[in-house]
């Protein structure tokens, strides 16, 4: 809600499987979390994800368990729960609509600035949105919402 806590671009060539999400996890989010939200770590984290394997493997949810952050559940089929999707994906398109970019670096670097024009108020906003769809598709069974 307070805006983006790590960005981490995965390396071309890489395959993002459960032990490298495991230690992405492990070496770069907590550590995010722990200089960027002091005391959040302590007070406890609730921590959403989709349901892609990578998420769901057993590596990955054994290291979850162990820091004991609350996961919240993820419905099946339904990408309209990803706060990435509905929101943080399309700002960053609206800002890098149109551009070229001559290297990987140059990509990495625009991404970081469209993430860090984003309003701060668009993150309360979208967390409510995002609320507000998870109620909806409680209520309708765990069918797709928009």
């Amino acid at each position: 809600m307070n805006g983006v806590i790590l960005r981490w671009p995965v390396p071309t060539g890489t395959t993002i499987n459960a032990q490298y999400y495991k230690k992405v996890l492990q070496d770069k989010l907590r550590p995010a979390i722990r200089k960027k939200r002091p005391g959040l770590l302590e007070s406890g984290i609730l921590f959403h994800h989709d349901n892609a394997p990578v998420h769901t493997a057993r590596a990955v949810t054994d290291v979850l368990a162990g820091y004991k952050w609350e996961l919240l559940e993820h419905p099946r089929y339904s990408p309209d729960l990803a706060p990435c999707d509905f929101h943080l994906f399309p700002k960053m398109k609206e800002h890098l609509h149109g551009q070229r970019f001559e290297t990987e670096e140059d990509i990495i670097q625009a991404t970081k600035v469209a993430i860090k024009n984003l309003d701060k108020c668009s993150y309360v906003t979208t967390f409510k949105d995002w609320l507000q769809r998870i109620e909806k598709c409680a209520n309708s069974g765990g069918c797709y919402v928009e």
